[in-house]
């Protein structure tokens, strides 16, 4: 396996992704990795490598510039509504990303895919809603009440949401509005729900957790069996 640090701009914030690819590899379909609130740390990175093992190219993407970890939650709060403010920026950010991986000798530019978790997973299907040169996009415990609802300029690719059942950021009535706007759009969807499965329920539990956020082993198995499926059949 190599494991490759690769820097991109946009708008003039530099931004260090970390390529993972099998060793020697060339033309593999590529799939981006997008982190969550608290930056691109070693869970993601450990996701993306796991992910690359599987014969992928994988970026595990940089969002918020410079390798930036934020801890605070006032921090967090205000970047994530920074970004809300501003989707064509905060776009900006991910094709950059996306340029970055299919310039690259290991990955095939025509087949990249993306998968984010927590705001990452916000990320990527707002990516595919603003019209993402991408194949199809996974969302893993997404924040869906930020995903804006007007999917008129969507891709029409593959979407696959993973998400549990007793996360207050992806309620029902936010999961109904996104897949009622996705099926109006004619996009393919499609729903992972786990019952009484909490946020972040991928992630590792760790001080500090907001008390709607928990780590579930079935829900994190389960949905990686999803995931990979379901890019097994948009590189098909």
């Amino acid at each position: 396996m190599i494991a490759e640090d690769i820097s991109y701009s946009h708008d003039g914030t530099e931004m260090s992704g970390r390529l993972f690819a099998p060793d020697g590899s060339s033309g593999l379909p590529g799939v981006l990795v997008v982190h969550g609130a608290h930056g691109l740390d070693d869970f993601v990175l450990s996701a993306s490598e796991r992910l690359a093992s599987q014969g992928l190219a994988v970026l595990a993407v940089d969002l918020w510039g410079g390798r930036a970890q934020l801890a605070d939650p006032r921090r967090i709060g205000a970047q994530l509504s920074r970004f809300a403010q501003d989707r064509a920026g905060w776009m900006g950010r991910v094709e950059a990303a996306r340029r970055a991986l299919a310039a690259r000798p290991e990955a095939d530019g025509t087949r990249i895919a993306a998968l984010g978790y927590c705001f990452g997973g916000t990320t990527v299907l707002e990516f595919a809603r603003s019209g993402g040169a991408v194949r199809g996009v996974v969302s893993f415990h997404g924040g869906l009440d930020l995903v804006a609802e007007d999917w008129a300029a969507a891709a029409r690719v593959p979407v696959l949401i993973c998400t549990g059942a007793a996360d207050p950021l992806a309620g029902p009535e936010h999961l109904a509005r996104i897949t009622a706007a996705m099926s109006a759009a004619a996009i393919p969807w499609e729903a992972d729900i786990h019952g009484g499965v909490m946020h972040a329920f991928t992630e590792p539990d760790r001080p500090g957790r907001p008390p709607f956020a928990r780590y579930d082993a079935r829900a994190d198995r389960r949905s990686w069996a999803a995931m990979t499926d379901f890019l097994a059949s948009i590189f098909a």
